[in-house]
């Protein structure tokens, strides 16, 4: 059997700066994603670990890690990450940050916010444990953008879903826990100045634009809470969760 990838490469150029991805079918009939890169293709599975391993028996390193720092609280032991775990983590993280713009590319927004949230999720517990500052800050200088590709993704589902209160309530939490997260990391920073809050504000401003949308009941709730009209604030909240059950309003 040829071990060459010339049929996944055939007709398939590389594009700089272009994220390229496909969903395809693999030998055994399973959906696998591919990423085109410059020198080659890389291969991810849909669900799981994007490498299809299961470290330790656990679907992911993440969980194996969690399993450990588990054992040790039972124990009454502190959980520090090792050198290994550190490696292995940082492996992880990158099979993930794959997958995460390949789901953004094919425009699968929910699964973008899924494996953001494990990276999210991952990041805190390495900033829990980890051996020390450098290797936290290491990782801590990405949360911003992960919390941007989240942002995007859960904008992008909640308007495709035909919602586009939500779209904007999506981009503006977003942006609060981005403006939270360098306010803390980086304290000197001018977060005004900050190309993904900026780009935020615009992806706001055309959702806003584009679909007529005023005040948000998210905005109006808040300006009532602001206001101790808690009338009006019961009456909006009842609104909000009729919003999320039912669907956008049509009124």
């Amino acid at each position: 059997m040829s071990r060459d990838i010339d049929d996944a490469l055939a007709d398939w150029d590389p594009k700089p700066d272009v994220v390229q991805a496909r969903v395809i079918e693999a030998a055994d009939g399973r959906d696998v994603i591919q990423m085109r890169l410059d020198l080659g293709v890389l291969q991810l599975e849909l669900t799981g670990r994007p490498d299809g391993r299961r470290p330790h028996g656990h679907s992911t390193y993440f969980d194996h890690l969690k399993a450990k720092a588990t054992a040790a609280a039972v124990a009454d032991k502190p959980f520090v990450l090792t050198e290994e775990h550190c490696a292995e983590a940082d492996r992880e993280f990158m099979q993930f940050y794959h997958r995460r713009i390949c789901w953004l590319a094919l425009g699968e927004f929910d699964r973008a916010v899924s494996d953001s949230d494990h990276t999210l999720a991952f990041m805190d517990f390495v900033r829990d444990h980890s051996p020390g500052r450098e290797f936290t800050r290491a990782h801590e200088q990405y949360r911003g953008f992960v919390l941007y590709h989240r942002t995007q993704a859960a904008a992008a589902a909640r308007a495709e879903a035909g919602d586009p209160e939500g779209a904007i309530d999506a981009v503006r939490v977003g942006a609060v826990k981005i403006r939270e997260h360098l306010a803390e990391f980086e304290p000197e920073s001018e977060a005004d100045e900050d190309p993904m809050l900026t780009q935020l504000g615009r992806l706001e401003a055309e959702i806003r634009d584009r679909h007529g949308v005023g005040e948000t009941l998210q905005e109006k709730l808040d300006k009532a809470v602001a206001d101790e009209d808690y009338e009006a604030a019961a009456r909006l909240r009842d609104a909000i969760r009729h919003r999320r059950t039912d669907g956008p309003s049509q009124a």
